[in-house]
């Protein structure tokens, strides 16, 4: 039987893109800078004046700062405050890339890592996060703006933010965060107090090791999408871990070369439109490998193709939703991923391995409504098949300016999904000595669309887990329904 919960999310309706409290945290921002990169820089901002600080020393000592209570979970912070690089770290400044600077790279991406046991990890994981730094030095920097009021990152050395925690039970008492808001974030996140300070850029990483009575622990990351795409965090993490395992440097060595990225000429786009919210509600399904593996081999006797998990699971998701929620008949469906690009600038990019920056073309799927909703699973399978044997010639035409092919001019709605495949980023293989993670997992709360995402189950599960965010309660029931269908049918 599959695992499948049902959590109620409780963001509010309407149509305001950020909540008063956010809007009030805006700066003052040049009225040349157009509409897109104002929101980035108003984002950036508000991060910084909210989450950082000003030269504030490690605290190997201090007291107990805060506690974050829900009913018998209580999660305290020991020490806070910035790790910097072991060694000397060249200085200046440096690019980031087009696919760094595109609106979906801007903010940070919230995770957990859940471990059954360890000895010591935070400063194991500190230690070892400090002599990370000294190769991926730019993580320790902050974010700065350009005399062309262009995203860089200015290497300054400061250090990544890491909070060392304790929490009051056992990992088992919190059924090992599966569902990590069943838990307020900002026990499990890296949140600087707020007598922290300010900083003069923007923190790029912040890091937190909460340990657990059992004798787990968790870390919690918020790391900043301009920087990593999710190959390029996990190979980051994977270097900490190389070292807290005893190497003297990472295994792979990263490299920054985002200027081998071409920049396309820069297109005209008008202001943003206003951004509804939804009250969704989180799905989360485990889909066997044999399940999958049936719809493979079912697809390959009538196509004579082969077909990806990811294309079985996007179809599955995408047609189920779309049956569920509620949009007229003659209505179009749209569905989104990050395509992997690396292979497309391998004579720029890949001559040798260690890109950690993004490098992903921001795919978008368009179909009627009554394609998704009636045709077979095996149809909605080659729909996406079909589009993504299009990246090459749609993603050279985006580099060439092409404004057809501008992967943000899509409409962002309640026809909208979001897919993201963390399956094979590199996370589940991170051991900082006492073995690979039980599992993890985005704590994502956005409200703005809907989206899934693909996850290792934890082992010894074998298949993915789907973490599904975009169904309000009233349409949660057949979304779910159909889910379950297909992770149990024989």
């Amino acid at each position: 039987m599959p695992l499948l919960i049902l959590q109620c999310a409780s963001a509010p309706s309407g149509e305001l893109p950020f909540s008063p409290p956010l809007a009030s945290h805006w700066p003052a921002l040049p009225t040349s800078l157009n509409p897109l990169r104002a929101i980035a820089m108003a984002i950036f901002s508000t991060e910084s004046s909210l989450y950082s600080h000003k030269d504030r020393a490690w605290q190997e000592n201090a007291e107990p700062e805060e506690t974050f209570l829900s009913m018998d979970f209580s999660v305290t912070k020991l020490t806070e405050g910035l790790v910097a690089p072991a060694g000397p770290t060249p200085a200046g400044t440096l690019p980031l890339s087009v696919m760094d600077k595109t609106p979906g790279s801007v903010g940070l991406v919230d995770s957990i890592h859940v471990f059954r046991h360890g000895r010591q990890p935070a400063k194991i994981i500190r230690e070892a996060l400090s002599r990370a730094l000294v190769f991926y030095y730019p993580v320790a920097g902050r974010f700065a703006m350009s005399d062309q009021d262009e995203l860089e990152v200015a290497c300054t050395a400061d250090g990544v933010y890491f909070i060392d925690a304790s929490a009051s039970c056992s990992l088992e008492d919190v059924n090992y965060l599966q569902l990590p808001l069943s838990v307020p974030k900002e026990s499990i996140l890296p949140y600087p107090s707020p007598d922290a300070g300010q900083t003069e850029g923007i923190v790029i990483l912040l890091m937190q090791v909460t340990e657990f009575t059992c004798g787990g622990f968790t870390v919690g990351i918020r790391s900043s999408h301009a920087i990593f795409d999710g190959i390029g965090a996990g190979q980051f993490f994977q270097a900490i871990a190389d070292i807290a395992r005893g190497c003297t440097e990472p295994l792979v060595k990263p490299i920054w070369c985002r200027d081998a990225i071409p920049s396309p000429p820069k297109l005209q786009r008008g202001p943003p439109p206003p951004l509804l919210t939804f009250k969704f509600v989180d799905t989360i399904l485990d889909v066997s490998s044999d399940h999958i593996n049936r719809i493979k081999d079912e697809f390959i006797k009538k196509t004579g193709t082969f077909c990806s998990t990811f294309d079985v699971l996007t179809a599955k998701v995408w047609q189920s939703r779309t049956r569920a929620i509620q949009l007229e008949e003659h209505s179009t469906v749209r569905i989104g991923f990050a395509a992997n690009a690396r292979h497309l600038l391998y004579k720029s990019l890949l001559k040798e391995e260690g890109y950690y920056g993004n490098c992903a073309y921001p795919m978008t799927i368009t179909a009627p409504r009554q394609k998704v909703a009636d045709g077979s699973l095996l149809e909605v399978i080659s729909l996406i098949k079909d589009a993504k044997q299009c990246l090459p010639i749609r993603f050279s035409k985006w580099m060439m300016g092409d404004p057809q092919e501008d992967p943000f001019k899509e409409p962002i709605d309640y026809g909208f999904l979001s897919i993201s495949d963390w399956s094979r980023v590199g996370f589940s293989e991170v051991d900082y000595g006492w073995g690979t993670p039980i599992h993890f997992c985005p704590v994502n709360d956005y409200n703005f669309f809907g989206s899934c995402i693909f996850l290792r189950p934890p082992a010894p599960k074998q298949g993915l887990r789907l973490m599904a965010r975009c169904v309000v309660k009233e349409e949660s029931a057949s979304f779910r329904d159909q889910l379950m269908e297909f992770a149990t049918e024989r």
